[in-house]
């Protein structure tokens, strides 16, 4: 029985954004745009610059990023930036939560026209694909810009959509031969659903939402096979994957595969049938965790 975890806690996901988040102080020198920046302390003027540079790409880069939309909570938290907050708190204070996030401080007199020349390195910060939203704040010579993708994880409405994507994208991977770490696995037989494993995927993924942990063993010490046997579950082959802090399937499933571990899980002829099940608390560590179980029955 392989019992394997992927850790993608939202602490693991700032760390691994950690370029993104890492304050990029810019002394941006662009030549004056009073005109086009008058508007609103200037930004929308801003925003339309930022959108500008994503559409043409960094040097390099093809232009591909979709447009930013200014944000309200994101423009307080560029305001609490200013009297000296970290981005972290900054974001929290205005009860904004965010996957990935940025902030660039642009020092300039009056208004600032933005290119991807005066950004240079930094015009990777802001072409970021997955970013979608910006605040800012302005005072004086000073302006300072949060860029961040929001955390929207699915909701318990879409949780059926939800699963059976999770099924599809573990039976596309088992069609075909693959190689997990050292292993290789030929192509397998499709897994199908037990809403039986179902129940007891959704059980433990519950319990680490509520409860703020992430963890195969329970609050109770019990691991996959114990809540199988006691969900009714009567396993000849057990196995479960565990992952926190993604928003979608596909990057849950694009981690597990990339994982030796939770790779030979999926693609393990002894599992016949499976369950998936996640469960969001906001006010958690990594607000939202997801289980899967693969079984056989005897």
């Amino acid at each position: 029985m392989n019992s394997v975890c992927t850790l993608v806690k939202t602490r693991e996901t700032w760390r691994n954004a950690a370029r993104a988040l890492a304050l990029v102080l810019l002394a941006a020198t662009g030549q004056a745009h009073a005109q086009a920046h008058a508007d609103s302390a200037g930004q929308p003027g801003l925003l339309r610059d930022i959108n500008a540079v994503r559409q043409q790409g960094c040097e390099g880069q093809p232009g591909k990023a979709a447009p930013l939309r200014e944000n309200a909570a994101l423009s307080a938290a560029a305001t609490r930036l200013s009297s000296g907050d970290r981005l972290d708190e900054a974001l929290k204070a205005a009860g904004y939560r965010a996957v990935s996030g940025a902030q660039i401080i642009l020092r300039g007199a009056g208004a600032t026209l933005l290119t991807r020349a005066s950004l240079g390195t930094s015009c990777s910060v802001l072409t970021q694909a997955d970013l979608t939203e910006a605040g800012f704040h302005q005072h004086a010579a000073q302006t300072w810009i949060v860029v961040a993708a929001p955390f929207l994880p699915p909701s318990a409405a879409q949780a059926a959509d939800v699963e059976s994507r999770v099924l599809a994208l573990v039976n596309e991977a088992r069609a075909k031969p693959r190689r997990c770490g050292s292993e290789s696995f030929p192509a397998t037989r499709p897994v199908h659903l037990s809403p039986r494993l179902q129940a007891i995927a959704a059980t433990h993924a519950a319990d680490m939402a509520r409860h703020n942990y992430f963890d195969h063993a329970g609050r109770d010490g019990n691991h996959v096979e114990e809540r199988a046997s006691s969900g009714g579950y009567r396993w000849r082959h057990i196995g479960e994957n565990i992952a926190a802090g993604h928003t979608q399937a596909e990057a849950a499933m694009q981690d597990w595969l990339g994982s030796p571990e939770h790779c030979a899980n999926v693609m393990s002829p002894d599992y016949t049938e499976m369950g998936s099940a996640f469960a969001v608390n906001n006010s958690s560590s990594a607000g939202i965790y997801w289980v899967k179980v693969f079984g056989t029955a005897r």
